[in-house]
């Protein structure tokens, strides 16, 4: 069974950071991509940032290009997003989400089989 579960949300103010973990029980495929996806209230929810776990590809969202960095550590199954320079705009729950390899960059979220429960990540101005 593959179970995804995040953590490292909170509240912070503009100009600060966070760092999110999603620790992964196991990969579901040889190559898997883990997806940070968000969804604030009132929106869709849109990828954030994608890296593969073999190969190590990554993709950004233009808005985050910059301020956020994705990293994986396979020995832990686990990916990270280290989160820099936060804007009230990047308030959302924040989930990752896994699918196969290929699928990194294509943010349609039935692309991601597996998910967790989120992390809610609050900005103030």
């Amino acid at each position: 069974q593959v179970q995804l579960l995040e953590s490292g949300g909170g509240s912070v103010q503009a100009g600060g950071s966070l760092r999110l973990a999603c620790a992964v029980s196991r990969y579901p495929y040889w190559n898997t991509c883990i997806t940070w996806f968000r969804q604030a209230p009132g929106k869709e929810r849109e990828g954030v940032a994608s890296i593969s776990t073999v190969g190590g590809s990554i993709y950004y969202v233009d808005s985050v290009k910059g301020r956020f960095t994705i990293s994986v550590d396979n020995a832990a199954n686990a990916v990270y997003l280290q989160m820099n320079s936060l804007k009230p705009e990047d308030t959302a729950m924040y989930y990752c989400a896994a699918g196969l390899g290929g699928y990194c960059g294509i943010w349609l979220t039935t692309n991601f089989p597996y998910w967790g429960q989120g992390t809610q990540v609050t900005v103030s101005s």
